[in-house]
């Protein structure tokens, strides 16, 4: 009877891939992570929450372009920004995202409709000249 197990090369040499790309990717990242920590202030840079050698390793670098491979030496693609404004900063992108391929927010797509078109401010000049206010 011949047994339906996988081989045991198949689990070694996917271990070795997801070990190699992990290693890689912690790497790449300890380079212009360590980069970046030299160029910039630690503060995040969209709430100003400061930071100390204690928590730092709470602030991570986010990319501007997205491109985890664009690391320019003169860190003009990196912000630093604390876990919670970089998960936000990401979770905007894929709320993005998901409105361009519903079509919101797209020339002749459901913009239009949903646009606000309450001008509140309207008369606000006439009701200053008026003195009622």
């Amino acid at each position: 009877m011949s047994s339906n197990k996988p081989s045991a090369t198949i689990p070694s040499r996917l271990d070795r891939v997801v070990a190699d790309a992990i290693r890689n990717r912690q790497s790449r990242e300890s380079g212009y992570r360590e980069q970046a920590l030299k160029i910039y202030p630690w503060i995040c840079g969209r709430c100003s929450r400061e930071f100390g050698r204690d928590n730092l390793r709470e602030l991570t670098v986010h990319h501007k372009d997205h491109n985890h491979d664009n690391n320019p030496g003169d860190g003009s693609n990196w912000e630093l920004l604390c876990l919670y404004c970089h998960d936000n900063e990401h979770a905007r992108e894929l709320d993005a995202e998901a409105a361009r391929k519903a079509g919101v927010g797209s020339a002749g797509g459901k913009e239009a409709k949903n646009r606000a078109t309450a001008q509140p401010f309207a008369n606000l000049k006439d009701l200053l000249k008026r003195g009622d206010c």
